[in-house]
């Protein structure tokens, strides 16, 4: 059994304002502290392995909740990206691209801004690791073309440390990624069409969500066992969903 524990980098220095898919930003001093409440949360729980997205703002999230520990990198956890919208604020793009900004948000799996991924091209890359994750959980893969390690990790896979039945027939990977591309990938895991990616799945900054691959070996094969839980950020009293 494989428990995928998905969650969102923290609060970024770019914040709400503007589209920023490809734009390589970093965790505001809000987001580490998001980052932190996470790792705090994940202490004690086994994780076996951790990948994460490329990008400055996903990475870091991964080094703050891996404590030291190694994880891999994977170029097709990137988020979405917008091409010529990057950067610009929801205002911007209604003067600019009026019909493409309504076409985009009637379906947003099949359009894409100029110079940039749709959902379904998303899709097909999520898909990609899935398949790739559930194979290298099964077997030894050989190394993919699409991932590297980080920069303590030394070349070697961490396995996890305690010698028990859980350990061997249960795993858990964590994967630390963007807001678009978790949702995207929750569409793919649980066969829910793509287009409704914005409308199905609400993932906050580094919230929890955990999809389980029980028994069959499709990427669609997943069950939903926790989603978007935010607790670990809530004050006593609040919802333990954002």
């Amino acid at each position: 059994m494989l428990d995928l524990v998905l969650t969102r980098h923290g609060t970024t220095t770019a914040g709400d304002a503007v589209l920023g898919g490809q734009l390589d930003v970093e965790l505001s001093d809000l987001g580490r502290r998001e980052a932190e409440a996470l790792a705090r949360r994940l202490e004690g729980v086994r994780i076996d392995r951790i990948v994460a997205s490329p990008m400055a703002r996903a990475m870091e999230t991964a080094e703050i909740v891996a404590r030291g520990r190694p994880f891999e990198i994977d170029e097709r956890l990137r988020e979405l990206d917008y091409g010529r919208w990057e950067g610009l604020s929801g205002a911007e793009l209604d003067a600019r691209d009026p019909d493409l900004r309504i076409a985009y948000d009637a379906d947003p799996a099949a359009t894409h801004a100029p110079g940039g991924e749709s959902g379904n091209d998303v899709a097909i890359r999520t898909r990609s690791f899935l398949e790739w994750l559930l194979i290298s959980e099964h077997i030894d893969a050989v190394p993919d073309a699409h991932l590297r390690r980080s920069a303590d990790a030394g070349g070697a896979r961490h396995r996890p440390a305690e010698d028990s039945d859980d350990a061997a027939t249960e795993r858990r990977v964590l994967v630390v990624a963007h807001g678009t591309l978790d949702r995207i990938l929750m569409c793919v895991a649980l066969n829910v069409p793509i287009r409704d990616f914005r409308l199905r799945f609400v993932i906050d900054r580094a919230g929890l969500s955990v999809i389980r691959y029980e028994s069959g070996d499709s990427p669609a094969d997943g069950q939903l066992v926790l989603a978007n839980d935010v607790s670990h950020l809530r004050r006593p009293g609040e919802t333990p969903w954002g």
